[in-house]
């Protein structure tokens, strides 16, 4: 392997069920598939969830994590799927632009407030 790619990432939530279910309907948009109880998987990187009893902490942090995805209309999905359950759209289905290109997105958080995004590569 020439390149480093990310393994895993670990979400700590709240409520375990409840954030199953709401990635369960972001991911079936998305293409991944659930792997255990509390996992999915792309095929080659695993997000998974653990339930904390914590209290909220100031820290700095990813701003977000963004799923690359392969068209416009698995971004819509997502948005169907946000609106359907009446999830926390910050931004989109939408154009975004940037500096030096454009793509289409969409940014949300989810029940514990993590910002994510579903977006195409450059249009």
């Amino acid at each position: 392997m020439n390149k480093a790619v990310i393994k895993h990432i670990e979400f700590w939530v709240s409520n375990l069920k409840y954030s199953i279910r709401f990635y369960e309907g972001v991911f079936n948009g998305l293409g991944w598939k659930k792997i255990e109880f509390n996992a999915f998987s792309n095929g080659q990187t695993k997000i998974y969830f653990v339930q904390q009893k914590v209290k909220a902490q100031k820290t700095i942090g990813p701003r977000h994590i963004c799923f690359l995805v392969g068209s416009r209309k698995v971004v819509d999905e997502v948005g169907r799927f946000l609106i359907k359950s009446k999830g926390d759209i910050i931004r989109g289905p939408m154009k975004l632009k940037y500096k030096n290109r454009s793509s289409y997105g969409i940014d949300f958080r989810d029940p514990d407030g993590y910002v994510i995004e579903a977006a195409t590569r450059s249009i």
